[in-house]
């Protein structure tokens, strides 16, 4: 598809934090047209009046959904839900011949039982879950092409499987020993009200939760699996941390004989070809500040000597790579656009 043949978009939970950022990226997008923006709370309101940050930026109206006019007036669709409700929008999507990009847990397992064990509800849509693809695209680009409907990645495993994807495929590590530690701003959380993330709980404040339980770590370890080609289970720890937004994921394993300059070259020749993923030089690590506000994912590496163990560090802002942003660069690939159309903005700092 030609910039003279615009994407038409629609977003389905426009006004959620995810959603916001999606809205902010694709009108700003020089290959797509905005088609709709859906909502249960604001409908009849300009976009701006939810999101006063994007006044004179776009002068959409929040509908209400009406999910059949919607997608037929969109080539593709992008669903910011709470899950098990992209379901049924997937298979209106495909119904109509469009696409769907889903920043929802719907269709990211391969294995619908897995989703079923984790998020304690029926499936309802299994052989629309055999067409989905996971929507990482340093790992499954050629993939995502061709996909009609693609899964995007969570926030914390978009994290960790960037940054253990080079040595696991390389088997350079004992895969029984990762300790996944990751802290997340509270964005991560969404937008609706909750005791847990009040001022007041939040601030000066740091804790761990879901130790064991998160949701998110079937994920981690369904790509974490095909990387090493081996079954693999994974300690993983998040944190919430008194920030607005961001990721900083600390990633130990016992490491083969191998050394620090040999890996990172191993990290730079991986991910060459990947737009948004800056392997750091030795001795420099990431800092949220450094991604917030971009697509990047950046990654350092360090070796501890006296214990054998390899420490990956890997920074990301939660609502653009861990989200939205993410999504835009899977639209870019599903319609034939350069990968980084429309997402090539620097962090913001401080």
């Amino acid at each position: 598809m030609t910039l003279l043949q615009e994407i038409r978009a629609g977003v389905i939970g426009a006004t959620g934090y995810a959603g916001a950022e999606l809205v902010r990226l694709l009108s700003d997008h020089p290959g797509v047209r905005l088609a709709g923006l859906t909502t249960q709370s604001y409908g009849g309101k300009h976009f701006w009046e939810v999101y006063p940050h994007l006044y004179k930026h776009t002068e959409m109206v929040c509908q209400e959904l009406d999910l059949g006019g919607l997608v037929d007036a969109c080539d593709v669709i992008f669903t910011a839900l709470p899950h098990g409700h992209s379901m049924p929008v997937a298979a209106e999507v495909i119904r109509r011949g469009k696409r769907l990009v889903d920043l929802g847990a719907d269709f990211r397992f391969n294995d619908v039982k897995t989703y079923e064990k984790w998020y304690n509800m029926d499936h309802s849509e299994p052989l629309l879950n055999e067409q989905a693809v996971y929507g990482l695209p340093e790992l499954h680009r050629e993939s995502i092409r061709e996909a009609r409907i693609v899964a995007n990645p969570g926030c914390y495993p978009t994290s960790a499987i960037l940054g253990l994807a080079p040595l696991l495929r390389n088997g350079l590590v004992d895969a029984g020993s990762i300790v996944i530690d990751s802290k997340s701003g509270v964005s991560g959380a969404g937008r609706s009200l909750s005791l847990n993330t009040l001022y007041c709980e939040v601030n000066e404040n740091i804790k761990a939760y879901n130790i064991g339980i998160h949701r998110h770590t079937p994920e981690i370890e369904q790509e974490l699996s095909l990387l090493a080609g081996q079954s693999l289970v994974v300690s993983f720890t998040p944190h919430l941390t008194p920030m607005n937004r961001g990721i900083l994921s600390t990633i130990y394993a016992s490491l083969k004989n191998i050394g620090r300059d040999e890996i990172t070259d191993l990290y730079r020749e991986f991910y060459e070809g990947s737009p948004f993923v800056r392997i750091l030089p030795p001795g420099m690590l990431p800092g949220t500040k450094s991604v917030s506000g971009s697509n990047h994912c950046d990654i350092g590496l360090a070796v501890d000597e006296r214990t054998g163990r390899v420490v990956v560090v890997s920074a990301i802002d939660n609502l653009i790579k861990g989200a939205s942003g993410q999504a835009v660069q899977n639209m870019n690939i599903m319609f034939g656009l350069s990968e980084g159309m429309g997402l090539g903005r620097p962090g913001m700092y401080p």
